[in-house]
């Protein structure tokens, strides 16, 4: 068999996989159309954050058994194509969970210290001690927004200093909160807080722009802002017009919406210290890296053992086709539930009624969990490290099953108490293939789970779906479904609205205001 590698590799990564008597060609710096020439003979591809792995070259890739990500981000790879095509995608999780955590460190002791503007100085031969002066960062407040894997390593690290340290993170409990030492706090909170505020926390339609000039606002005078986490987290021009106004004192970027960031005016300041996206750049992370993913790859390559997969759980061969659409049905339960329920989440409790009984349930268990947290923390959640995640988290997991599958032949019920307060979200097969969610607590619908969705509280009053409809079509927002449900005539009932484009915040606020709304939420499955 044989394996491409189109990305910069470290050798022992490519030791690793001659020695498996694998067929190796490495051809580095490839344009989409060469690629998309050779990859038809390979059966795995290995490669870091340049290669761009798209539909077209996924459908070009006639023998293509596995992509191999040495690294945590997948933003590169179409996901979704390689998994209608039968690609495993693996990736390695945890590998730069350090290396992000110590140049976290780094940027905020560089920005305490105006490091790199005095650096240039002295390069100018200049000795400017009195423009320089720094802050301590001992008994200094730091606001970590995302207690994930990096989070929490960041965490350890600065309580060392001396730091007094707040979280925010929805899906933490307090018990493990404090377990690390850290006041669980809410964002605002945070933001008032906090004298230095660094994130960790994935990219979402909850997360970007979190930094914005009204979170600004609410911020110390003098804050100072850490980003190396994703690019689109902090409003890069609204950042920019706080730094010229003093409000926030200085801000550390290692990461930019658009990278590499040409003609960006953060650049221009003076109290901006940045880096080329190097949170994973060492040579232990990439190596590290290299060496899994190469591991990984030979695992399945010659022994048909999936590890690390984020679109494939490891289960026997002939178990797949069986368990495919139970396995896209519960992960998209689990997506759906912790984009709607948000709150610390203490048990989750996975269902199986009717034929879903009799199912080898373990893999189907970590689909569910996989998508619960996947949309909820920064670190890369897969098949292998979900149930660990949860039990990190202090979340209890428990199965049940019944014969009895009411009015489905077969179905999930998936119960997730959230402070205290159980939900739940059921859902079944249409055609033993496609995957419908049919209730949301006491709520009977039918809902198709793909794609962007607004999923709304409102009161059963008339006028609710006219409003809906024409504020969207007014902007131009086509609506590919709606999907309602209500406890009685005039009672408390629910909409969900899948659109074919996303929303806008302003445009989600808008929303808010229509009469008998009560709340609203965007969900992307």
């Amino acid at each position: 068999m044989k394996v491409l590698i189109s990305d910069s590799l470290s050798p022992r990564g490519i030791e690793i996989l001659k020695g498996a008597s694998l067929e190796v060609d490495v051809r580095t710096g490839m344009k989409p159309e060469e690629l998309k020439t050779c990859i038809g003979e390979y059966h795995g591809l290995v490669i870091r954050s340049a290669t761009k792995v798209t539909s077209d070259i996924i459908g070009a890739a006639a023998n293509l058994r596995v992509i191999g990500r040495a690294g945590s981000g997948l933003d590169n790879v179409d996901k979704a194509a390689a998994t209608k095509k039968g690609i495993v995608v693996m990736n390695t999780p945890g590998g730069n969970t350090i290396t992000t955590a110590e140049h976290t460190i780094a940027l905020m002791f560089a920005l305490a210290r105006q490091i790199p503007q005095a650096t240039a100085s002295m390069k100018a031969f200049k000795w400017e001690k009195k423009r320089f002066m720094g802050v301590e960062l001992y008994l200094k407040t730091i606001g970590i927004v995302g207690i994930g894997n990096i989070g929490k390593q960041v965490a350890t690290r600065v309580l060392a200093l001396g730091m007094n340290v707040i979280g925010y993170d929805p899906y933490l409990s307090d018990e493990n909160a404090k377990e690390m030492g850290i006041e669980k706090v809410d964002l605002p909170d945070l933001f008032r807080r906090s004298d230095f505020i660094t994130f960790h926390t994935p990219i979402t339609t909850e997360t970007r722009n979190l930094v914005n000039r009204q979170t600004i606002q609410e911020m110390k005078d003098g804050v100072r802002i850490i980003n190396c986490a994703r690019g689109g987290i902090v409003n890069e021009t609204d950042l920019y017009e706080a730094l010229k106004s003093g409000k926030v004192a200085g801000a550390a970027i290692d990461v930019f919406e658009k990278e590499p960031p040409v003609d960006n005016p953060l650049l221009s300041l003076d109290n901006v210290i940045c880096t080329p996206h190097l949170g994973a750049a060492t040579e232990e992370a990439q190596e590290n890296v290299a060496v899994a993913i190469a591991e990984q790859v030979v695992d399945y390559l010659v022994n048909g053992v999936i590890r690390n997969a984020v679109n494939f759980p490891s289960v026997p061969a002939d178990q797949i086709l069986k368990l495919k659409p139970y396995l896209t049905l519960a992960e998209r339960l689990g997506s759906f539930a912790s984009q709607v329920f948000e709150g610390a989440v203490t048990e989750i409790t996975i269902e199986y009624r009717g034929e879903a009984a009799a199912l080898n349930t373990a893999p189907v268990n970590i689909a569910l969990l996989k998508g619960f947290l996947a949309t909820i923390l920064e670190e890369t959640v897969n098949f292998v490290n979900a149930p660990i995640i949860a039990k990190e988290r202090g979340i209890a997991v428990k199965e049940m099953k019944s014969p009895d599958g009411g009015d489905y032949q077969s179905m999930l019920v998936l119960r997730v108490k959230v402070d205290g307060k159980e939900n739940t979200v059921g859902g079944t097969l249409l055609g033993k293939t496609d995957p419908r969610i049919v209730r949301i607590n006491d709520f009977p619908v039918e809902i198709v789970p793909e794609g962007n969705m607004l999923f709304m509280y409102n009161n059963d009053r008339p006028g609710v779906i006219g409003n809906i409809g024409s504020y969207l079509g007014k902007n131009r927002i086509n609506i590919a479904r709606m999907h309602f449900g209500r406890e009685s005539a005039g009672g408390m009932a629910i909409s969900v609205v899948s659109i074919d484009a996303p929303v806008s915040q302003t445009q989600l606020e808008d929303i808010r205001k229509i009469p008998n709304i009560l709340s609203v939420r965007v969900v992307n499955l």
